[in-house]
């Protein structure tokens, strides 16, 4: 080791680009379809008196402003740190997920309600434009979710839009069903109680997402992360007899940083090679582009002031 008993390191990734700008184009003509979709919707739900169609509407309008909070938030993102901001605004994206979870849990919220109030006294509505209208709903919807669908695996704001259009047709595929139901055996309750299974079903499929992001809000390790896995790795490497202050936490929804003390051995180690062994192994088998490493040598990490606190 050199003179000094310890030294930062700051490696960045490479590769792996997992930018959300390609998204631009899905965001865009996804917000204009469903826009467009949001007014028929509501029109002829109001039209026939189904509120199986006015909740779907409702629903979708929130979709449209949960794209928006996606795109805003991929596009902050993507913008570059300064002086006030050193890691950027790749939260942003984050916080657009916990957001679009919450409005979706609200919307749905209010939804539920109206469908419990509306089964006490039902009324009678029109199956084949319910139907109709809901049918172009599942095209739509699912155009827009299969935009969404490369990217929903590497990034949690992008999964937040793929799952609201992967739920939005299903309820309109549920709408469906329930409109030739209504035709076949002229159930007044039906449209009501499909609007609330409607609202249970997507408050299920939204939770996870609500908690995965309001996690990574309070620097969780990111799902798919394993933290004793990566300790076990960075053990692994030549010349590292210890790992202490290990920290893993989410930048953005496609962006995990690291920061870890490593201590060497009290034999010569190539720092330079150990740190580029650390940022591939890092990169590559976990996903984590932003990693700070500072190495210590035995004697410093005995007085190491991080060392043995109750840190990972």
């Amino acid at each position: 080791m050199s003179a000094h008993d310890h030294s930062h390191a700051h490696t960045h990734g490479h590769g792996h680009d997992h930018g959300p700008a390609t998204f631009n184009r899905a965001f865009a003509i996804g917000i204009a379809l469903n826009l467009g979709f949001v007014l028929v919707e509501g029109f002829y739900g109001w039209h026939v008196n189904s509120l199986a169609l006015l909740a779907d509407a409702a629903h979708n309008l929130s979709d449209v402003a949960g794209l928006v909070l996606a795109w805003g938030g991929a596009l902050a993102g993507k913008l570059q740190p300064d002086a006030r901001h050193t890691y950027g605004w790749k939260r942003a994206s984050i916080l657009a997920a916990f957001a679009n979870a919450v409005l979706l849990l609200v919307a749905m919220g209010s939804l539920g309600l109206e469908a419990v109030q509306r089964l006490q006294s039902p009324e009678a509505t029109q199956g084949w434009t319910i139907m109709g209208v809901a049918a172009v709903g599942i095209v739509i919807n699912t155009a827009t979710a299969l935009m969404f669908m490369r990217g929903r695996e590497g990034d949690l704001n992008i999964r937040g839009a793929f799952l609201h259009m992967a739920g939005d047709a299903l309820v309109s595929l549920a709408v469906v069903i329930g409109g030739a139901l209504y035709l076949w055996r002229g159930w007044a309750w039906l449209d009501p109680a499909m609007s609330l299974a409607i609202a249970v079903i997507i408050v299920v499929g939204t939770w996870s997402l609500f908690v995965q992001s309001l996690h990574l809000l309070f620097d969780g390790v990111p799902a798919g992360i394993d933290l004793e896995a990566v300790r076990k790795a960075l053990l692994a490497l030549p010349g590292v007899d210890d790992v202490h202050d290990l920290h893993i936490w989410a930048m953005g929804t496609s962006h995990n940083a690291l920061t870890a003390h490593l201590v060497l051995s009290e034999q010569d180690v190539d720092q330079s090679a150990l740190l580029h062994q650390a940022e591939h192994a890092l990169e590559d088998d976990f996903g984590i582009g932003q990693v700070t490493l500072q190495l210590e040598s035995c004697s410093y990490a005995a007085r190491c002031p991080l060392n043995g606190l109750a840190s990972a």
